[in-house]
């Protein structure tokens, strides 16, 4: 069902609530025009890949899409649901899944579609906190955040690592002398052994995608991994989500060729101001070839920013040591607590709770500084 929330009476925009989701799935080129008019939204605010997010994740009677309706154009949308947790809270669709989550405003009617999307959350929210977690900074969900009438509070959430878009030898050249000579000898290793790259088609990303996953639990074989990526539901939804991405343009599949055999498939998202490596699978045999898969990925993936439609390589989220190689840049997601009066308390103990973790964090990182607390 969906119903019409009372706005501000000046504007012609109304902030409507979707809740089924055969609605979501019929927003599908409304939401895309709308995903191409947002300069800031990233590839995880497509409808393609929340759409399929909710199909492999979602719960019936949860969804909560807050949208912003003007002559039958979306102005706005803000994709959330209510989220199963003690507090009553509405949380972004896409979850740990996606690196980074927001809303979409229309650039042309930013502000004034802020202001009334603002208005429809408040109406939606009810008794509910709204949980923003994992925005990049200047995020479209900022706007909202300004002209929120009530309680908010903003802290920090994950740590991204972004370089700057360029080819791969302009990533080099920001390299001191000595990493940047390992690195080219490293290149020329991977022309040596033969390495052929290959972009897939479109008619090809199923397979290709599956291949993906192949690859990716061969490489962690025996060693720790993120679970979820194992999972039969995250492989349906990338499947069922990266297809049409990369018919918009909006996500890219490659595949590394050695001896005429696929050793490792890469998937990188693309957005109009990023683009980021998502998830790839390398066999193992690579390495034994003395072959740097993270130089091979990169390389990979600078070619689709070196042209300039990129501003910002991302690594994504996570602070791997093997990132710091490229000296990039730390980038901090925020999060966005928006309460109504009545809801503040929520919000209080949310942000008591974050405090919490992060002091138990540095007391953890200070302990083995020390030496895990032994002689």
């Amino acid at each position: 069902m969906s119903g019409t929330l009372r706005t501000g009476a000046r504007s012609t925009a109304r902030a409507e609530i979707v809740t089924e989701e055969r609605e979501f799935t019929a927003l599908a080129a409304s939401w895309g025009r709308l995903y191409r008019r947002c300069g800031t939204a990233t590839a995880f605010q497509s409808h393609a890949w929340l759409h399929s997010w909710w199909l492999s994740y979602g719960t019936p009677g949860r969804l909560r899409l807050v949208v912003v309706r003007e002559g039958g154009e979306l102005l706005a949308v803000a994709p959330l649901m209510r989220a199963r947790r003690g507090l009553p809270t509405l949380v972004p669709l896409g979850g740990p899944i996606s690196d980074y989550a927001d809303v979409l405003l229309d650039d042309e009617h930013a502000d004034r579609a802020a202001a009334t999307l603002a208005e429809g959350l408040s109406a939606a929210a009810r008794t509910a906190l709204i949980d923003f977690r994992e925005v990049r900074p200047g995020g479209a969900v900022e706007r909202v955040y300004e002209h929120w009438d009530g309680p908010r509070r903003r802290v920090g959430d994950s740590l991204c690592l972004e370089l700057p878009a360029g080819s791969m030898d302009e990533l080099v050249g920001r390299l001191p002398s000595a990493k940047a000579q390992r690195v080219r000898a490293k290149l020329r290793k991977l022309t040596a052994l033969g390495v052929e790259r290959r972009v897939v088609g479109h008619d090809e990303v199923d397979a290709a995608l599956g291949r993906l996953l192949e690859l990716h639990r061969l490489q962690w074989e025996g060693r720790k991994v993120t679970s979820e990526h194992l999972h039969e539901r995250f492989s349906e939804h990338l499947v069922r989500s990266v297809g049409p991405m990369v018919r918009s343009g909006d996500a890219v599949v490659t595949e590394f060729r050695l001896d005429g055999a696929v050793m490792a498939v890469d998937l990188t998202l693309l957005s109009r101001r990023l683009a980021g490596g998502y998830l790839y699978g390398a066999h193992p045999r690579l390495r034994e070839r003395k072959a740097d898969v993270a130089v091979m990925l990169l390389d990979a993936c600078s070619r689709h920013t070196e042209g300039g439609g990129h501003g910002t390589l991302s690594l994504l989220r996570g602070d791997e040591p093997y990132k710091h190689h490229w000296r990039p840049a730390p980038v901090v997601n925020q999060r966005l607590l928006l309460a109504r009066r009545r809801t503040a308390p929520l919000m209080s103990a949310v942000v008591c709770d974050v405090a919490a973790r992060r002091w138990g964090k540095e007391l953890l990182r200070s302990w083995k500084e020390r030496g895990g607390g032994g002689p």
